[in-house]
């Protein structure tokens, strides 16, 4: 039986290595910002996780007001929508967005801008 030599086996083990971590992909997830929520009338059955401590820190512009973030159904499960500051809009109020039970599901109610 013929031994590898230990730098020609460390080469191939190497290079075997290499070509397995080839197929892998990593690709950082997009800004949640632009997703849609999901349609109207569309039942969610996993309840919404806890929503998460956002700092929202000095607004870019005087003036603007922070809009929260919020957990979207995206597919199969939640996804967070990072929050953001925006211009007010001059009589309005915003109303967050809210998921609400409705029977053994959750609705999610998207935020808008109310008049006063």
């Amino acid at each position: 039986m013929r031994h590898l030599h230990p730098r020609r086996l460390c080469l191939m083990l190497s290079l075997a290595g290499a070509a397995w971590l080839a197929g892998c992909v990593v690709a950082p997830a997009g800004p949640y910002r632009s997703l849609p929520p999901p349609p109207a009338g569309d039942l969610v059955y996993a309840a919404p996780p806890a929503p998460y401590g956002e700092v929202a820190g000095v607004a870019p512009v005087v003036g603007h007001v922070w809009i929260a973030g919020y957990w979207n159904w995206v597919g199969n499960r939640h996804v967070w929508v990072q929050g953001h500051w925006t211009a007010p809009r001059p009589g309005h109020v915003w109303v967050p967005h809210a998921w609400v039970r409705h029977g053994h599901g959750w609705h999610l109610q998207p935020g808008h801008w109310r008049r006063h």
